[in-house]
């Protein structure tokens, strides 16, 4: 017999454990802050491990990690992206940002006992990405966005803005006035929808990816009898399946396509296309 209730969606509901209300301000500690605060401390641990190892001729696994690391954040994220006036002072940003973002993935793929629900008075254990809240990724967006704008004028003054409009195209004039609005507020819409498409993807493929583990796997726990035998052959493979191939490819993949997004647009702004 199939549970009624059962729903996986219910893994990503956010229950209040602490409330904490600043006048109209939400500060209240629940599942997600309490993911945030552990992947923070574990990309904090991660980087101190790998990086404050003694250097040897002969490389430990502990500096063999670290070098690798250092070697995919520099070489494959921030030189593809970044200017080389620019690697300085942003590469330890988006070196953190894939940690931190590799962490906090990863971080959701390990069971832990923080969903919030109790079994016989025992706390009971599950998995939970804190990257499938959009309120996290639409926060790190927004930064990719608001830095990229912001070393843009830094570097260029004020006419960064000139970039907006491709070069060659006429003067403003009452004849061009209509055509020059309409491209440079369809550049303005890209620059905004640089923030959906950057927290939409990272959102939307933890999310799935979640959901299509608990589906498979969950079934499993409300089903009995032959039942659950029948549906066991098909849906415990391919639960298992999904969650070997998110540890393995979706966690990296994603926090490495969003930190070299983040270079290549702070890159653009610093050295526009004319």
């Amino acid at each position: 017999m199939i549970a009624a209730t059962f729903n996986p969606a219910d893994e990503f509901a956010l229950k209040q454990w602490v409330g904490i209300h600043l006048g109209p301000l939400d500060m209240s500690i629940n599942k997600a802050v309490v993911y945030l605060a552990i992947s923070a401390l574990l990309t904090i641990l991660l980087g101190i491990f790998t990086m404050r190892s003694r250097l040897a001729l002969l490389p430990s696994r502990r500096q063999t990690v670290g070098e690798a690391l250092y070697e995919l954040a520099q070489t494959q994220i921030a030189e593809q992206g970044l200017p080389t006036k620019a690697i300085g002072r942003w590469f330890p940003y988006v070196a953190s940002l894939f940690l931190f973002i590799f962490t906090m993935n990863m971080v959701g793929f390990i069971p832990l006992p923080l969903t919030g629900d109790k079994w016989h008075g025992v706390p009971t254990w599950g998995i939970y990405a804190v990257t499938s809240q959009l309120s996290v990724t639409l926060v790190l967006a927004v930064l990719t966005v608001v830095f990229t704008h912001a070393e843009g004028v830094r570097y260029n003054g004020l006419k960064y803005f000139k970039s907006f409009l491709p070069a060659g195209l006429p003067p403003w004039s009452l004849k061009t006035f209509i055509p020059l609005s309409l491209m440079l507020v369809l550049e303005i819409i890209s620059h905004v929808f640089r923030v959906i498409s950057l927290s939409v993807r990272l959102y939307a493929n933890m999310l799935a990816g979640h959901i299509l583990i608990l589906v498979s796997i969950g079934l499993l726990f409300i089903l009995s009898g032959l039942t659950f035998w029948i549906v066991a052959v098909f849906s415990l493979p391919i639960g298992i399946a999904f969650y070997l191939f998110e540890v393995v490819i979706v966690v990296t993949i994603q926090a490495f396509i969003f930190a070299a997004l983040t270079a290549i647009y702070i890159g653009s702004a610093i050295e526009p296309a004319h």
